[in-house]
């Protein structure tokens, strides 16, 4: 990601909670207001940053869209798919060493 917050990349989005994420959301929208007013005031330094909170948003909205349609998991989810991985690799092994000892 070139622009835009580095904690708030998708690889670390999935992490969060959903509560999380609702909130990481009213921060960011806070921020483009505060942006926004000191660019009518003329004291906004970085115009980029404008472009970043609202790439942030954009993200935010989407990650969370994602999870209500499905097609994102939670991380819930993520943390119950990663030990069936586990689970499934101790069973292969233990298949495995029951082969070797039969063929012994």
């Amino acid at each position: 990601m070139a622009i835009g917050t580095k904690t708030l990349a998708p690889s670390e989005l999935d992490t969060f909670e959903d509560q999380r994420l609702v909130e990481e959301l009213r921060k960011a929208k806070e921020e483009l207001f505060n942006l926004r007013f000191q660019s009518a005031t003329g004291q906004l330094e970085s115009h980029g940053r404008i472009r970043a909170v609202k790439r942030d948003i954009a993200r935010l909205y989407t990650v969370i869209r994602e999870r209500e349609l499905g097609i994102r998991a939670t991380p819930a989810s993520v943390e119950v798919a990663t030990k069936a991985k586990k689970t499934k690799a101790k069973k292969a092994d233990a298949a495995d060493e029951a082969v070797k000892e039969e063929a012994e």
